[in-house]
């Protein structure tokens, strides 16, 4: 039987307090690893995820910062690296949101520019603050959070999908620039999934969604956890530079 032991490494999680991030926190407390949950909007429902996590016996800590600036990330990770003992080498950028959804030259540039300091300013951000670490050991593991929006054209989300877009180029070329160092970088794309945020969704919306999705379900939270934790695993050792479309089948590519 293939077991999955993350016992004596530390990760974060950005955009820890809700829906994706939350049920990744708690899978990677499972399988072992020291967790920094962190939040910038919601730091009291980060705090109810760490609790749940030290309630199951895990080790992991609540942390506020916003991922758009590198101080307040140099900081966090400093001081949960203190708080759990362990340099951090698992890192899931998992923070990100769609703030305004228009056709793309009705929208700011300031969307745009919001969408890119969240999608790729904030990868490099926590890149920045964990990797040397990651070198040190010669083994680290970075998780960016896409989305299946990356793949769907002219629907609103111009910004969102460029933000996306950047992620994907960035990724790959951490990659490229990290692998030499054992550090692995992949991308998981989620669908629109049950979360939080889908919680106030029509229900024929939903309904639409599940019969073009090939697995006839809409995806939930742990299935993206499930698949950050393959990366993130001695599974996925010989895998990088890669996007896993978690989706049930719902847009192909």
């Amino acid at each position: 039987m293939v077991g999955i032991d993350l016992s004596g490494k530390a990760a974060l999680v950005t955009g820890g307090s809700l829906g994706l991030g939350a049920a990744t926190c708690e899978r990677l407390a499972e399988a072992g690893a020291a967790v920094i949950v962190n939040a910038y909007r919601h730091p009291e429902r980060a705090d109810a995820v760490v609790a749940g996590i030290r309630e199951r016996g895990g080790h992991a800590v609540a942390l506020t910062a916003d991922v758009r600036e590198r101080a307040q990330v140099e900081a966090m990770v400093r001081a949960g690296e203190r708080e759990l003992g362990l340099d951090v080498t698992i890192v899931v950028n998992n923070a990100g949101r769609e703030e305004r959804c228009a056709p793309p030259l009705d929208l700011d540039w300031d969307d745009y520019q919001l969408m890119l300091d969240l999608n790729c300013r904030a990868i490099y951000n926590t890149c920045q603050a964990t990797v040397a670490a990651m070198r040190r050991g010669h083994w680290g593991r970075i998780v960016n959070v896409s989305s299946m929006a990356l793949f769907h054209i002219g629907r609103d989300f111009g910004a969102y999908g460029t933000g996306k877009g950047a992620m994907y180029s960035f990724s790959r070329q951490l990659a490229a620039g990290l692998g030499p160092d054992g550090i692995t970088v992949n991308m998981v794309a989620p669908a629109w999934m049950k979360t939080e945020r889908s919680a106030g969704a029509r229900p024929e919306a939903i309904a639409t969604l599940v019969r073009a999705t090939p697995l006839r379900r809409q995806g939930s939270a742990l299935d993206v956890a499930n698949a950050v934790l393959f990366f993130v695993s001695p599974l996925g050792d010989f895998v990088t530079g890669d996007l896993l479309a978690v989706s049930g089948g719902n847009g192909m590519h």
